[in-house]
C-alpha cells in the first residue's frame, strides 16, 4: 500500500455474502488500511478451470471498485491456457504464475495494494460456496485458504476428473 499523501478513492464490493450464490460469484472484503487482518480479503468462485474465460469478468468487478488492476498472481497447474498477459477492458493486467496453490489469487491494484482471494473450485456446490465465501471475508479470520475448503467441504478436485481403478 502506498504512503503518498495522494487521496485514493476506494469503494467497497457489495456484501453479497448472504445472497444466492451462483459460479462466477466475487465477494471481497477489501480493506485498505495499513492493519488489515485475516489471511484473505475475499472469494472468487469461477465457472471453470479456463482463465482467459474466466479472469476478465472478475477483473471487470474488481476494477468498477477499486480502480485499476495491474496484476494477478495464480498457480499456472491449476489454470487451462495460462497467458502471460490479456487485456481486460482496454488496460493491460499483467499474469504472474506462482505456486501459490490452486485455492488462492492473488490481485494487485496500483502499485503495491495486493489482495489475496480464495478460489473456490467450480464444482463446488452453492451451500459449500456460500460457507467458503463467508469464512474468507470474516474479518479477523485467520483460516488460511486450503483449510477453509476442507473446513467447507468444497474439496479440491472435480469429481469429473477422478480416475477409478481397474
Amino acid at each position: 500500500m502506498s504512503d503518498s499523501g495522494s487521496a485514493r478513492v476506494t469503494r467497497l464490493l457489495p456484501d453479497t455474502v448472504h445472497e444466492a450464490v451462483q459460479p462466477g460469484t466475487a465477494v471481497a472484503r477489501l480493506e485498505t488500511t495499513h492493519d488489515r487482518q485475516g489471511v484473505l480479503d475475499g472469494a472468487w468462485w469461477p465457472r471453470s478451470r479456463n482463465i482467459v474465460a474466466e479472469l476478465p469478468r472478475l477483473i471487470t468487478a474488481l476494477t468498477r471498485h477499486l480502480g485499476p488492476i495491474t496484476r494477478v498472481g495464480l498457480d499456472a497447474g491449476a489454470w487451462e491456457g495460462l497467458p502471460t498477459r490479456m487485456i481486460i477492458d482496454d488496460r493491460v493486467v499483467h499474469i504472474d504464475s506462482f505456486p501459490v496453490g490452486d485455492d488462492t489469487v492473488l490481485i494487485t491494484r496500483g502499485d503495491q495494494d495486493l489482495f489475496s482471494l480464495l478460489v473456490i473450485p467450480p464444482h463446488a456446490t452453492p451451500g459449500a460456496a456460500q460457507a467458503a465465501m463467508a469464512e474468507a471475508v470474516r474479518a479477523g479470520s485467520a483460516t488460511q485458504a486450503e483449510q477453509i475448503l476442507i473446513d467447507t467441504g468444497t474439496g479440491r478436485t472435480d469429481p469429473t476428473s477422478v480416475v477409478e481403478g481397474p
